[in-house]
């Protein structure tokens, strides 16, 4: 649907659709197989302005809206699930923390380098034992004078063995509650102590980097931290939230992709002496899938209207995360049962976009935390 878009939007929709159909397409299902990151289209992207979507022109990036990130990042599902995730973390986690919490120095020497591609960036908040209970992270950073020391892993960090720099969030105060006492720091990754310890091997999303993170005795300068000592986690909820709108827009391109796939196949696809696509219970899953996306494309648009009038955005962008991610899991997975066996097998794309989706129920809080964060606001209301 275009109906709400402005111009330029809709021109930053062909252009991104453009390029990823000649610069994507042909390579997303050989980057899968061999599960590696694509390193040769970070210059693609950077030239886009992919890489610097909501940074502003002051730090070299392209200064969009909430909007513009949220069609971006779907339009780069509708062919690739790991290339939207590529996109969404690097705009939405990494950078999204600098540019919202960062000093003028840190904005300068991060954002700059960020845009161009020189350095992708990654965020490392989840633990191996703290995934929906984030603020139970173990990760320890202790004060020494005017220096930091770091000790801890990070499970699933997204661009971990590929960044340049890793937002790192560490349990600074054992003192208080746990969510008053995390800090957030910047870690640039050739910073002796870091490394990335273990690839992940994953169902799907297969060549976005995805790694475990150890940090052994990583010392930085108190110049590196990010924010308020001990308020890092109230900042991290902040950054959430606008990552969960590119997580629910990755959703709806992957969604999109999948049911132009049925449609095209359910055209050509013949039974019983004519097209599946005359078929009325074919009909009846195109007509769903359609329909719940659609919803779930107003449910974004409003999340990011909202985001870019400066108003509250937390309880809408969990409810367009938690409806997207779900909706078009069931729009994947109806799209594989129009293709039958041949969409069982990974001669046909819309396997991997099955693959990919489950992870938009996952990432950025789960379809229960989504749950749980509504109903907070809901009852507080």
């Amino acid at each position: 649907m275009d109906f709400d878009l402005s111009e330029p939007h809709q021109i930053l929709r062909a252009t991104v659709r453009e390029f990823c159909e000649r610069e994507v397409r042909p390579h997303a299902k050989r980057w899968d197989e061999e599960q590696r990151f694509p390193h040769e289209i970070i210059a693609g992207l950077a030239e886009l302005g992919l890489l610097g979507i909501r940074i502003p022109e002051a730090y070299g990036g392209s200064g969009m809206d909430m909007l513009a990130y949220a069609l971006c990042v779907e339009e780069c599902a509708r062919v690739d699930g790991s290339l939207a995730l590529t996109v969404a973390s690097h705009n939405g986690l990494g950078t999204g923390h600098v540019l919202r919490f960062g000093t003028e120095e840190q904005k300068q020497k991060y954002l700059s380098k960020a845009c161009t591609g020189e350095w992708l960036a990654a965020w490392a908040l989840t633990e191996p034992g703290s995934g929906s209970d984030s603020a139970g992270l173990k990760t320890t950073a202790v004060r020494q004078g005017d220096e930091w020391l770091i000790n801890g892993t990070k499970m699933f960090i997204t661009q971990g063995s590929v960044a340049g720099f890793c937002v790192v969030l560490a349990r600074s105060n054992q003192g208080v509650p746990a969510q008053h006492g995390i800090t957030a720091f910047i870690v640039e990754t050739r910073t002796p102590g870091y490394s990335a310890s273990k690839k992940l091997e994953k169902y799907g999303c297969r060549s976005s980097d995805t790694v475990e993170v150890s940090l052994e005795n990583v010392r930085i300068s108190d110049a590196q931290r990010l924010g308020n000592v001990d308020q890092g986690f109230l900042d991290t909820m902040r950054i959430l939230d606008g990552g969960r709108i590119s997580i629910a827009a990755m959703a709806l391109g992957l969604g999109r992709g999948a049911l132009g796939m049925a449609i095209r196949y359910a055209r050509e696809r013949q039974a019983f002496g004519k097209n599946l696509s005359e078929f009325q219970a074919i009909q009846w899953l195109l007509a769903d899938g359609k329909t719940e996306l659609d919803a779930a494309e107003l449910l974004i648009h409003r999340a990011a209207w909202l985001a870019d009038s400066g108003r509250g955005f937390t309880s809408e962008a969990s409810m367009a995360k938690l409806y997207a991610s779900e909706a078009a899991t069931r729009v994947c997975n109806n799209a594989m049962q129009i293709h039958g066996g041949y969409g069982y097998t990974r001669e046909f794309d819309v396997e991997r976009h099955l693959r990919d989706v489950k992870l938009c129920e996952i990432g950025e809080g789960t379809s229960q935390v989504q749950r749980m964060v509504i109903a907070k606001h809901l009852i507080r209301e």
